[in-house]
């Protein structure tokens, strides 16, 4: 299993030890780092090429939307998976916009956030399941805002795309459906291509559209 390196940004101290101690727990995780507002978790991450980022929402000096777009732009290898107790659409929204890999809820079980560190680490996305309807009944009732895209995919290409709805991440996807990491990233390109989709809010929008986050 492959070490995932992990930098914990949270202005709490105690929430830092609580989660730090959770997650070394965890096989394959290391912790790097630690920061205690947006502008220290930037500086870390550049100090230290982390994984992943565990991301509070709400610091001081730089929040955490903000970090998470200066990371975004400025080491898009990083992935960011912010972790909060805000549970809305419009907090979801603003983070899949602004480039987080992933959303989880501080009320989340331990082997939850283990799952989706993992899942953004390997080039997944993950929405916390209790906030992915919210995207799709903000999208109903302000229809102009999100066109749904009727370009038609290959059999292979639903395939990946519905995979990414699920969260599956890229080694995943190619071990499911025999073929190289290299080829689902060529296919998650071209499904970019044909239905336009350029944030994460409008991928989980589509899924959603589709009926696939649903579906057992």
């Amino acid at each position: 299993m492959t070490t995932v390196r992990i930098v914990l940004a949270d202005d709490h101290e105690v929430v830092r030890a609580g989660m730090k101690a959770m997650l070394e727990a965890s096989r394959g995780i290391e912790i790097v780092g630690e920061a205690r507002d947006g502008e220290e978790a930037v500086a870390q991450a550049h100090r230290l090429t982390p994984d992943v980022v565990v991301m509070d929402l709400s610091m001081p000096v730089l929040d955490g939307a903000a970090a998470t777009e200066r990371l975004s732009r400025e080491l898009p290898d990083v992935k960011v998976l912010v972790l909060t107790s805000f549970d809305d659409r419009g907090h979801l929204t603003r983070l899949l916009d602004a480039g987080a890999a992933g959303y989880v809820l501080k009320r989340a079980a331990a082997d939850e956030l283990v799952r989706a560190i993992r899942m953004v680490a390997d080039g997944g996305t993950y929405v916390d399941p209790g906030l992915a309807g919210s995207l799709l009944r903000n999208a109903r009732r302000a229809p102009g805002s999100f066109s749904i895209p009727t370009a038609s995919l290959s059999e292979r290409e639903e395939a990946v795309l519905r995979a990414i709805a699920w969260g599956q991440s890229n080694k995943e996807i190619a071990a499911d459906l025999e073929i190289s990491t290299k080829t689902v990233e060529t296919y998650k390109a071209r499904i970019t291509d044909k239905l336009g989709l350029r944030t994460r809010t409008e991928m989980v929008r589509y899924a959603l559209s589709r009926g696939w986050l649903a579906e057992s």
